[in-house]
């Protein structure tokens, strides 16, 4: 695996503050997320081995960002396979492998190379749209492929973006999405 490999889930979407665009066995999240040390400790804490990799593997300070979230969850169990992270700081992407009830969680975290790459949100939106069903299999969410609905996608691509972009025009100019 690519980008770096966490056996923690990442930390779920605040429910309140995440919009859900269904689109038949799939349902996408956008979420303006401002992520804080704090907050991961706690989403943490009643598990001693995920807070200790959080610990171990957290820079000088902890992790904290700001940004869009664009999340992919199968509908029917709501599994997140994918999120896309366009945050200021570091934008990356997940792709969050379906493991048993008594495995560990593998959360593949790859890092986003804006130099070579552009504007994270526009790339994000394009994969969404041209590399979904690769990236769902690299997930461990092949069993979905051949039962997605490529209008009902697009549809819910473009509701996606324009809410993304929404969110991210206003924190950029001062106010909260």
């Amino acid at each position: 695996m690519i980008g770096k490999v966490y056996n923690i889930p990442p930390q779920p979407p605040v429910e309140e503050h995440t919009h859900r665009v269904p689109a038949g066995v799939i349902t996408f999240g956008v979420e303006y997320r401002d992520l804080d040390p704090e907050s991961l400790r706690e989403t943490y804490a009643g598990n001693a081995a995920q807070l200790v990799e959080l610990e171990e593997r957290s820079p000088a300070g902890g992790f904290t960002d700001e940004g869009v979230s664009i999340h992919v969850f199968e509908t029917e169990s709501g599994h997140e396979y994918l999120r896309f992270d366009v945050f200021d700081g570091e934008p990356h992407y997940h792709y969050i492998h379906r493991t048993g009830p008594d495995e560990a969680p593998v959360n593949n975290v790859i890092d986003f190379d804006v130099t070579a790459h552009g504007e994270m949100l526009a790339w994000a939106v394009e994969r969404l749209r041209t590399r979904l069903s690769e990236m769902l299999t690299e997930a461990g969410g092949g069993h979905l492929v051949d039962q997605l609905d490529a209008v009902a996608i697009s549809r819910a691509v473009d509701d996606v973006a324009a809410m993304a972009e929404r969110a991210q025009r206003a924190h950029r100019a001062g106010g909260r999405p």
